[in-house]
């Protein structure tokens, strides 16, 4: 193995990483910086596999560091892709309440939304829902015009492609994984599956291993990656007649996730789901994808069953979802009632990181850590690659501030 000398290693390349990477170099021109992905293409999991919206801000508790992140980097990916003729389409969406129950939660959603500053929202009407979405029935909604679609393997990419062009003592290094760091008075070593990296500055943004990779750089040890399998379904041609953009419904409060949904792709079709099941392999993609290191690690974990008795009712129906299309297509006619079974086809599989504490609560914001000359992206949930940019740049400015970096 030989020595690869850099000023900053950056572990995984995912939106986040090539972002934090992108924006630190901007911002010193003169660092050397390399990007260790493990796969042998970018944005492999979760960057690659997520529903592709560009979100709004509108669900986030205000003040937390997903709302203002969210709102601030919504607001500079459109530019972003807009400069660099990424396919995107700001085609806004409805969240529709389908049972007077849901109404004092839509409302402080919309309330939500105001308090962080998101723009183009409006309560809507039965009559507007149908103006909008004709298919769907609703009592109440929100339209949220600033929601939008886009590919995030293509932001990924050309932020990849940014880097290269413009720093040429920097560099991406796939196929190359994490195994072990050593830590010096003054560097550390990551050692890897083809070299080892020496640098004076490491950040982590690992996503479904993260906690992995700062628990082996001493970072953390009260924090577990849980991973959560999303099964999706696409439209066929006459399902798609059925919805114009994006639709969902009004997110459950004791429920962590926001439920199954439509949504329009930009590459063409539509998809619906997901739901949310334990998954047994963190980078699992099939029904049935098992790894005796992931789930002995988890099922070992006391929060992990902490957080089952707390959920396990949302569990067993997430499971029905899962195992039967009638249940899963019984959840989305709560939205458009005229679904039909010949309407929707077996489609792909995402995996979330959801980070667990000890008393089994998910941390429901941003996590960023900085330790001595690391900083760990310990939990990046959605809305993180709408704000890949926004936590880009609050990584840069991490760096500014607690590492002695140079311009010059």
């Amino acid at each position: 193995m030989t020595n690869r000398q850099f000023d900053v290693v950056v572990v995984g390349g995912g939106c986040v990483g090539l972002a934090a990477a992108y924006k630190i170099n901007t911002r010193y021109p003169d660092l050397k910086i390399a990007l260790l992905e493990k796969e042998n293409r970018l944005a492999a999991h979760q960057t690659g596999r997520n529903s592709g919206v560009i979100h709004s801000g509108i669900y986030y508790k205000p003040g937390s560091h997903r709302a203002k992140n969210c709102v601030e980097g919504r607001r500079e990916l459109v530019r972003f892709a807009k400069e660099h003729k990424i396919p995107h389409d700001i085609c806004g969406k409805i969240i529709v309440a389908t049972d007077v129950s849901e109404l004092a939660h839509m409302n402080t959603v919309f309330a939500n939304g105001q308090a962080n500053g998101v723009e183009d929202t409006e309560l809507i009407d039965s009559k507007r829902i149908k103006e909008i979405e004709p298919c769907v029935e609703g009592i109440g909604g929100i339209r949220v015009g600033c929601t939008g679609i886009i590919d995030f393997p293509s932001v990924t990419r050309m932020l990849a492609e940014l880097l290269k062009q413009q720093f040429a003592s920097s560099g991406i290094f796939l196929e190359t994984e994490m195994r072990a760091f050593v830590h010096h008075a003054d560097s550390i070593d990551i050692v890897t599956n083809r070299d080892t990296f020496r640098t004076r500055y490491l950040v982590t943004c690992a996503g479904l291993q993260s906690d992995r990779v700062a628990r082996a750089e001493r970072t953390i040890k009260d924090v577990i990656i849980i991973g959560f399998r999303g099964d999706y379904y696409d439209l066929t041609d006459k399902g798609m007649m059925k919805v114009r953009n994006l639709i969902y419904p009004v997110p459950n409060p004791k429920f962590p996730f926001l439920g199954v949904h439509f949504t329009r792709m930009i590459n063409g079709g539509v998809e619906c789901g997901p739901n949310a099941v334990f998954t047994f392999k963190r980078e699992g993609y099939g029904k049935c994808s098992f790894s005796l290191r992931d789930t002995a690690e988890a099922l070992s974990y006391l929060g992990t069953w902490r957080f089952i008795r707390k959920h396990w009712h949302f569990g067993i129906d997430e499971y029905r979802s899962a195992l039967s299309k009638a249940y899963f297509i019984e959840r989305l006619r709560k939205l458009i009632p005229t679904l039909q079974s010949e309407d929707i086809v077996e489609s792909r599989c995402g995996v979330r990181a959801t980070a667990l504490d000890p008393e089994g609560e998910i941390i429901d914001d941003f996590k960023i850590e900085q330790n001595g000359n690391v900083i760990n992206v310990i939990n990046a949930p959605s809305p993180a690659a709408t704000a890949c940019l926004a936590i880009g740049k609050t990584i840069q400015q991490i760096a500014t501030e607690r590492f002695e970096l140079s311009s010059a």
